[in-house]
């Protein structure tokens, strides 16, 4: 019982970052942007693994594909990836104050940004401008909040539940 309200809460969490990131913003605002679907699967596979696995990150990474118009498969490698090593050192993130979570997640975050310019260049696509390093910083500073809200639902839905 527990896992199922786990587990409806991260599909809900997960479309709603999908649906987030297809909000139009300013260019200078769009290039600092995080990735909202990243910060899901981070969170919920820190902290309900048994509901984001690595048959769901890639699941979602082709809805994003689909939904964004890219590559078929380069969000979906790039979060399986994420997924993968977030999934890996679990049990030491787990632990760590949400400031130090806060310097994996960037780590995590910039990982990411490294296998999308090694996929973009790999397409044949320009090097990418300096601002496109910006959006780990964005996911360094949103990932106590992302945190804090997540965990807040997930506990509270565990209370409502008998």
């Amino acid at each position: 019982m527990k896992a199922r309200g786990t587990y409806s809460l991260f599909l809900i969490a997960a479309i709603a970052a999908l649906l987030l990131a297809l909000i139009p913003l300013p260019p200078w605002l769009a290039v600092i942007k995080p990735m909202g679907l990243a910060l899901v699967l981070i969170y919920f596979a820190l902290e309900a693994p048994e509901a984001a696995g690595l048959g769901h990150a890639f699941a979602l990474g082709l809805c994003a594909d689909l939904l964004f118009g890219t590559l078929l498969g380069e969000h979906a490698f790039r979060m399986l990836i994420l997924t993968f090593l977030t999934l890996r050192f679990r049990h030491r993130l787990r632990f760590f104050p949400i400031w130090q979570q806060a310097g994996s997640v960037f780590a995590l975050l910039l990982n990411d940004r490294i296998i999308d310019l090694w996929v973009r260049l790999l397409g044949g696509a320009p090097w990418p401008p300096l601002v496109f390093w910006l959006a780990p910083f964005a996911g360094l500073l949103a990932w106590p909040w992302v945190f804090l809200l997540l965990d807040g639902l997930r506990l509270r839905r565990r209370k409502a539940k008998p």
